[in-house]
């Protein structure tokens, strides 16, 4: 009975339909609006917006009119959604900052790069650009096909011809259901160059096309590309991460102070939020050092101004303000556009392969439609040279016919005619008749056969559509091309990228006893005689000083080894660049070190290897080796480099073969000296054994890897150093307290380092205060055992030398007998003592 009532009422599974429906939904969204399609680079909103335009005869040589007529165009005819939606995308075509090559010639406030919405359509005037005619030039040539529009009144074409590659030269963005677009602007003489290349060769490679045609995107805000990698692989996969960069300069003013001026901003950056986003961070503290913040921007180009404190790095700062804001983007490249109607994620050869098919099938319609139309004319012409050869005649037959038809039709059989050639006689003028207008007709019909043999030899020849391809193509860039105004860089400045894009270099790395770290250029320091005052090498607060040196490269690993036995890694790049004199930034801001742990030791290593060992010594005189390949694979937060007993922690840790002598030193002056292949090859986290037995309150203060013709260095708190032939040291076993090696009192003071040297490098001397002196070893007298040394450096009262560092000789670097301008002038060294202890 329930079922006789409804009739029409039918039972379904509602997830299914669901699903459809929302599938059709999807599709719709797709195929309708969200995705541009691979032959002309436009959605259908910007397609009808042109075509619309284009049917108004709004054309670039004519005069502007009104934005809302051609929005009510649109939407009326072709578009069945909201005018906002038709204007704004209108509005976008016409913004020199959104699009690369402005496909709508806008007149009025059309927007700024501040965000500014553009005026009311009311108020806006606009007409089409002249490169946007190419779009659409050979429309009316039966290029392209045609549909109904949305509700089957008018005829809307489904693409373009697009006589340039649009889809790569303005790019797009969109958002689709499940699925997204982004596509980045190129430039026009790049691409149509690409494009020629796969017409020429269609087995060229994406890594040729990018070397020598299409390098990668050019933004019409200009700006810096980081490297070449993220292109590679967004152009050889269809999907990639390129990372944009604010076009800075820094200039230094007369006061000492430094301005950042920047004069280009990523794509799609908005610059009034940016300018309101640092002014934020300035206010919040997390960007120090700013003291006016401006936009100088006008219609001659953008100027954003930041004047800095003079104690300020301005590098520094701008490497936090592009780790902090937009002046550093990512542009996510995804190549997804319509192929056929399906949406397919493309490389960039895949896109260049589509617009070349798709301009064989427009030269090849064109080309058929221009045949027909001549062959046509030509069949005219035919009957009309029929007529002039027999003319007595044909007048004759058309005076004796009562009608026109009865005159038609005898043509058409007196003289075999067809009824278009038999219309075209009876519609001929009489001045047709003239010899003249004869001579016209005979030279007409002459170039037309002549034509029509050109255009089927065109159809027939793959090769000559080809070449018609790359004349016009090559026509284009001749008129519209510009140079490029995206700069694509292979290096950086800061630490935020990959390690390719870094030059290598040889750097400095600076540590503070209170955990200040920084990278500084080898060549920052020059060669000193010994005695000298040195120069400011580090700004320190008044309880701290520098505590670890390295001589490394930028490309290297550094290690850094904590009192709790626990190592971390990270590149020498990755550690920030700072000016001679700046303290650095807390290597907390490097490292996942924990609140009561610090650096002990810190060593460049430049690959791991089974045949390299660590050597580790500890405070307490145990000591450990471990093959160097077990520290390959160190995590962020850091790997146990070796288990450490109660109340002990790491003093140093140096790199060895295997097969050296070490050497292990005290603060009050005892050194032990024995093979290393008597400390057994230990795991990672092995605790070790003794390598020397300490006497009461004395400890360890240095280890070093001892080879044959060595002398030893060394330094004490004092500025008190000499060097000895490693040959006074004799080798013992392990385990012993060692032997005397340097006579102290109270003008020597303890020991602070003890190094193994040639004679041939420099060392660099730091002390609390954080002044250093890079002097030559040859300079230090070279003495025996039981003595006390030469003044190296001359301190201050309550001061004293914090720690010392070998450093590679620099020919380049060394001046004989310079002195640095912020130094003391040097001094002949001042023999302590040099009588051995009786």
């Amino acid at each position: 009975m329930a079922d006789q009532e409804r009739p029409n009422v039918q039972e379904i599974n509602i997830s299914q339909e669901v699903r459809t429906s929302f599938l059709d939904y999807a599709m719709s969204v797709i195929v309708s609006r969200a995705l541009p399609d691979v032959r002309d680079g436009l959605k259908p909103v910007h397609r009808r917006i042109l075509y619309a335009m284009n049917d108004l005869g709004m054309h670039a040589d004519k005069a502007y009119k009104k934005s809302a007529r051609i929005v009510g165009e649109v939407i009326g005819k072709y578009h069945p959604h909201g005018d906002s939606a038709v204007y704004e995308a209108m509005v976008r075509m016409a913004q020199d900052f959104s699009y690369r090559y402005m496909l709508v010639n806008g007149h009025g406030n059309f927007g700024s790069v501040d965000g500014d919405s553009a005026a009311a359509m009311r108020y806006t005037e606009a007409k089409m650009s002249k490169i946007s005619m190419e779009l659409l030039r050979d429309i009316n040539k039966d290029t392209i096909d045609y549909m109904d529009n949305y509700d089957g009144t008018e005829r809307e074409p489904i693409v373009f011809p697009s006589r340039f590659p649009n889809l790569l030269v303005n790019g797009t963005s969109g958002i689709a259901v499940g699925m997204a677009t982004n596509i980045p602007p190129h430039n026009l003489g790049e691409t149509i160059d690409a494009v020629l290349a796969v017409s020429e060769n269609p087995d060229i490679t994406i890594d040729e096309i990018m070397e020598n045609h299409l390098p990668g995107p050019d933004f019409p805000t200009a700006g810096i590309i980081l490297g070449r990698s993220g292109i590679r692989k967004a152009y050889e996969t269809g999907k990639g991460s390129i990372t944009v960069r604010a076009k800075v300069n820094i200039e230094e003013q007369a006061n000492g102070k430094s301005t950042i001026l920047v004069t280009e901003l990523p794509y799609q950056v908005n610059k009034a939020k940016l300018i309101e986003k640092i002014a934020e961070l300035v206010r919040d503290k997390r960007i120090d050092g700013i003291t006016d913040l401006r936009d100088e921007s006008d219609r001659n180009g953008m100027r954003i101004v930041m004047e800095l404190r003079r104690d300020v790095n301005a590098n520094v700062l701008l490497n936090n303000l592009y780790k902090y804001t937009a002046l550093q983007t990512t542009f996510g490249m995804n190549t997804l556009a319509l192929v056929d109607g399906q949406p397919k994620v493309l490389s960039i050869k895949q896109c260049l392969e589509h617009y070349l098919e798709h301009q064989k099938v427009i030269i090849k319609r064109r080309t058929a439609f221009e045949l027909r139309k001549a062959e046509a004319r030509a069949h005219i012409l035919e009957g009309l040279r029929i007529a002039l050869d027999h003319l007595d005649e044909v007048i004759e037959l058309i005076r004796n016919s009562k009608t026109a038809d009865i005159a038609r039709d005898g043509l058409m059989e007196r003289f075999n005619l067809s009824e278009k050639q038999a219309q075209a006689i009876l519609d001929m003028r009489l001045q047709r008749l003239t010899g003249l207008e004869r001579d016209k007709i005979e030279n007409e019909y002459k170039e037309l056969i002549d034509l029509i043999a050109e255009l089927k030899a065109i159809l027939a020849s793959e090769e000559k559509v080809l070449e018609i391809i790359r004349e016009e193509l090559t026509e284009i860039k001749e008129k519209y091309n510009d140079p490029r105004r995206t700069e694509i860089t292979i290096g950086g400045a800061d630490f935020f990228e990959d390690e390719d894009l870094i030059p290598e270099e040889n750097i400095v790395i600076t540590l503070t006893h209170q955990g200040y770290i920084k990278r500084l250029p080898s060549s920052t320091y020059r060669t000193q005689k010994r005695g000298g005052r040195g120069i400011q090498g580090m700004g320190t607060n008044d309880d701290d000083f520098v505590e670890h040196l390295v001589s490394t490269s930028t490309h290297e690993t550094i290690l850094f080894f904590t009192n709790k036995g626990k190592v971390y890694k990270v590149k020498g790049y990755e550690i920030p660049e700072f000016n001679r004199t700046a303290k650095g930034i807390p290597i907390i801001n490097v490292l996942q070190i924990e609140k009561d742990e610090w650096v002990n030791a810190v060593i460049s290593v430049n690959e791991f290897s089974d045949d390299w060992y660590f050597f580790f010594t500890t405070k307490q005189g145990i000591s450990k080796r471990t093959q160097l390949s077990q520290f390959a694979n160190i995590r962020k937060g850091g790997l146990i480099a070796l288990g450490l007993r109660e109340e002990d922690e790491l003093i140093s840790v140096r790199l060895t073969d295997g097969t050296k002598d070490i050497m292990i030193a005290t603060k009050f002056g005892y050194l032990i000296r024995f093979p290393e292949e008597q400390v057994r090859s230990m795991g990672r986290t092995a605790s070790g054994v003794r390598g020397i037995s300490l006497r009461d309150d004395d400890e360890v203060v240095s280890m070093e890897i001892l080879d044959e013709g060595l002398q030893i260095l060394h330094v004490t708190n004092k500025g008190i150093g000499k060097r000895t032939p490693e040959d006074q040291y004799r080798i013992t076993k392990r385990g012993g307290k060692g032997i005397f090696t340097c006579k102290l009192n109270d003008d020597t003071g303890h020991v602070v380092a003890v190094k193994a040297v040639t004679g041939e490098e420099d060392i660099m001397l730091i002390t609390a205060a954080g002044v250093l002196i890079r002097i030559p070893v040859e300079g230090i007298s070279q003495t025996g055992r039981n003595t006390q040394g030469v003044r190296l450096i001359r301190i201050q009262e309550e001061e004293e030398v914090a720690t010392v560092a070998k450093i590679e000789k620099d020919e380049e670097e060394v001046e004989e007998g310079s002195t640095d301008p912020d130094s003391d002038s040097n001094s002949d060294s001042e023999e302590i003592d040099t009588e051995p202890e009786a």
